[in-house]
């Protein structure tokens, strides 16, 4: 790396003649890093090393976080995945990310996207890809020529980063040489290993091993085994499979261990000074019944005013993680508890998460606690804040609540007046808050949700559908309410915080979203509206075309993020929103958490309300966050694919859930396993082509419509395991529009095979009411 003194010494013989400053403007800050990045000898640099070299104040430290995230937006600088930062390559390269197919091409995405534009995606063959790995970020020079579905062609010029250098595969050997065949469909060719038996190997082991030379088309890869995981196709080893694949944290070191019991030998539910005590308060929880971690209890009272206060108590983990122990940097870099199937990776360890911190029924804890008042109506009227400590009266699964509060008078005796009328009281002031929520342009989606069961070694048996009741809904609506009165509290302060931001859909994805609805007889000429958007959703509950529209839809949002910056929430039309119910298994909960705490206790701000630290931690936890989701996708999937091995040949109720130029991905109703029907068996009896506009694939001959969300029949064709793929035949499904209805069928032109009959054997997951087993998201 590049000399400090050197760097600034380029810098400064250009703006200030050698004289080093005692104070920057914003205006010379703006042009400094410019220059700097811009230099001849320049080495990308990280922030901290950035702001030393140009001699920038820790006070003017966040001027300087601004300017660049400004300059990045205007692409005249850009950062990299490793956190530094260079210029912009210009016109000749491109910055982006790269994604290889399993045809050794690659599509390749730039970084810098133009709001309100089409998403810009290039193609690049398999001989421009060089070494490239999906995820590595890349420089590409974009050429004037026409490749794949009409994209420009890009050639890979530069790797900057890797995405991953670890992998994790099936080891075999061959000739005498070793070898492993990585999972999925990232390599095609499988990568050298050295000698058999490295680190005690045996054919059709899981290992995970590290790269040493990426492959190319010309050069073969190779790599080092480092650990063995065990067998392939072991449920354990599954689990570990996806663990190391995602490079998850999965054993706590022993320091932290050693803080963690440190915390419990301290813990002391007697010493209740600076805390308001409420452990005579009526104050339940309401979980999922297996549920270990308790972090949210309610309780719900009525003024003299006859306003309803509500008292949502989150445990107080911050009372336990400090800044700088071990405990706070292993959950720093955890960032989130990772929900796999059957198995829980916490973001702290047990004895906090499952012990002193868990809201247990009748123990004593210590809490945060956000006290809402609203008036008859919902409104809210005041927020206060404040350190708690709790007992919990009564602990419910979501099951109990709704048969409880239905049985009247006998729910009443069961579980006793005071906890029966604060059921009751929580069911009314639930359903006001959700009607003001409606009425403000809330946006949910009627999305089904099936939830796999497993016999006692782990596999997959079945799956049953998730019954998200009314129940379930009472507490979103007031962990919702919280999360909603901290952030607001926090604003009106003029405080810095971590927020949960979901940033308004591309308006080239609404339009394209306007037209496909308008393709099922669904106008949306004000498509930028949202309570527009609303209505069409309300409209088309219990249609046909709710599934499609519902699946469109999502598919034209953008992801949900931390971040420092007001963007506000779309989904949930508020301008304020953060997460504070969750802080055993999300850090961001825990940086307000501490913040809150230095309000109560009047204490000088911490780490986390400081803009830099927000803006890194912010892209962190967002990481950490898609990570823990697209490793619980893929070992669900994992499961479901060992499921279906051995069922080829029989047939499936199914939805499509994509349709793309190459074939349609449907997902089975019941059994929620996504498969691929190809292009190729697609058009084993008629041709199709794909029309963009209405998101599907159509018949050239009969005009028959395979569209998203559409209902199918399928048949299994073939199972991979290691690739992690499932190629399904159409047997039945379909629609055609009636201008194509009334035309006859040209001669020599046989019937689409998606129109087909199923051969009557009875499909897997033969749907049910359709209205059943629907879960609102939002």
């Amino acid at each position: 790396m590049l000399d400090f003194d050197r760097q600034q010494k380029t810098l400064l013989s250009k703006n200030t003649k050698d004289k080093v400053p005692t104070k920057k403007t914003t205006m010379s800050i703006e042009q400094d890093v410019l220059d700097l990045l811009s230099a001849k000898d320049y080495q990308p640099l990280k922030f901290s090393e950035l702001a030393d070299a140009m001699n920038v104040s820790s006070k003017a430290r966040g001027k300087l976080r601004r300017i660049l995230s400004e300059h990045i937006a205007a692409g005249r600088a850009r950062q990299h995945s490793n956190k530094t930062y260079s210029i912009s390559t210009g016109t000749d390269l491109v910055g982006g990310v790269v994604k290889r197919m399993a045809s050794g091409d690659g599509f390749f995405r730039p970084h810098d996207q133009t709001p309100g534009k089409e998403l810009q995606e290039y193609w690049i063959p398999e001989g421009e890809m060089i070494d490239a790995a999906s995820g590595d970020e890349v420089l590409v020079r974009i050429t004037t020529r026409r490749g794949r579905s009409g994209k420009l062609v890009g050639q890979i010029v530069e790797i900057i980063e890797r995405q991953a250098s670890t992998f994790v595969g099936t080891y075999f050997e061959k000739d005498g040489q070793s070898y492993v065949q990585v999972d999925g469909r990232t390599f095609n060719d499988p990568v050298y290993v050295g000698d058999p038996g490295a680190k005690g190997a045996n054919p059709d082991d899981k290992v995970v091993f590290d790269m040493l030379r990426f492959p190319t088309p010309r050069r073969p890869g190779e790599g080092v085994i480092t650990k063995v995981l065990g067998p392939g196709g072991d449920v354990e080893v599954d689990t570990l499979s996806i663990v190391y694949q995602f490079g998850i944290p999965n054993e706590f070191p022993e320091d932290v261990l050693e803080d963690a019991r440190r915390q419990a030998d301290r813990f002391d539910d007697t010493n209740l000074e600076g805390r308001e005590d409420l452990t005579a308060e009526t104050i339940i929880t309401i979980d999922p019944v297996d549920a270990r971690d308790f972090d949210d209890a309610i309780s719900l009272d009525v003024n003299e005013k006859g306003h309803y206060v509500l008292g949502v108590h989150i445990a107080d983990v911050s009372h336990f993680v400090r800044p700088k122990s071990p405990l706070n940097t292993e959950a720093v870099k955890r960032g989130t508890s990772v929900y796999l199937p059957r198995k829980v990776i916490p973001m702290l360890p047990e004895i906090i998460s499952n012990g002193l911190a868990s809201l247990q029924e009748g123990k004593v804890r210590f809490t945060k606690s956000c006290f809402i008042e609203f008036t008859p109506e919902g409104i809210p009227v005041s927020t206060r804040l404040s350190n708690t400590a709790i007992k919990v009266q009564q602990r419910f699964a979501y099951e109990q609540v709704i048969p409880l509060i239905d049985a009247g008078e006998k729910g009443r005796k069961k579980v006793g007046a005071k906890v029966y009328d604060l059921l009751v009281r929580m069911q009314k002031l639930a359903r006001i808050l959700r009607s003001r929520r409606h009425d403000k342009g809330m946006l949910e989606l009627s999305m089904p949700e099936v939830k796999l069961t497993f016999d006692k070694e782990g596999r997959v048996t079945g799956a049953v559908e998730s019954d998200h009741d009314e129940s379930h809904q009472i507490i979103e609506e007031f962990m919702l309410a919280a999360n909603i009165a901290v952030a607001k509290e926090l604003t009106d302060r003029g405080i810095l915080f971590l927020r949960r931001t979901h940033a308004d859909p591309d308006e080239m994805k609404l339009k394209a979203f306007a037209d496909f609805v308008g393709t099922l007889d669904f106008p949306l000429p004000k498509y930028q509206d949202r309570r527009s958007i609303q209505a069409l959703l309300k409209k088309v509950e219990g249609h046909p075309a709710e599934r499609s529209i519902s699946y469109g839809l999502l598919r034209s949002m953008k992801q949900a993020e931390y971040s420092r910056f007001e963007v506000g929430h779309y989904a949930l039309a508020e301008e304020h929103y953060c997460h504070f119910t969750s802080p055993i298994r999300r850090y961001p909960d825990l940086t307000v958490h501490r913040i809150i705490d230095s309000i109560v206790r009047k204490t000088r701000r911490p780490k986390e309300s400081n803009e830099e630290e927000l803006i890194r931690l912010g892209k962190h936890c967002s990481q950490t966050s898609r990570r823990a989701e697209r490793a619980e996708r893929e070992l669900t999937k994992l499961k479901l694919l060992r499921y279906m091995e051995d069922k080829i040949g029989e047939e499936m109720h199914a939805i499509i859930t994509g349709v793309e130029t190459f074939g349609i991905f449907a997902q089975g109703i019941e059994i929620p396993v996504e498969g691929l029907v190809h292009i190729r068996r697609l058009e084993s009896k008629e041709s199709f082509e794909y029309d963009q506009k209405a998101r599907a694939m159509v018949g050239r001959a009969t005009g028959t419509k395979y569209r998203l969300g559409d209902p199918v029949v399928v048949k299994v064709a073939k199972v991979d395991i290691d690739r992690r793929s499932l190629d399904f035949d159409l047997l039945a499904g379909g629609n055609k529009s009636k201008s194509d209805k009334s035309k006859k069928r040209p001669k020599g032109k046989q019937k689409s095979k998606g129109k087909g009959k199923p051969s009557g054997k009875k499909p897997i997951g033969q749907p049910k009411n359709k209205r059943q087993g629907k879960k609102k998201k939002s």
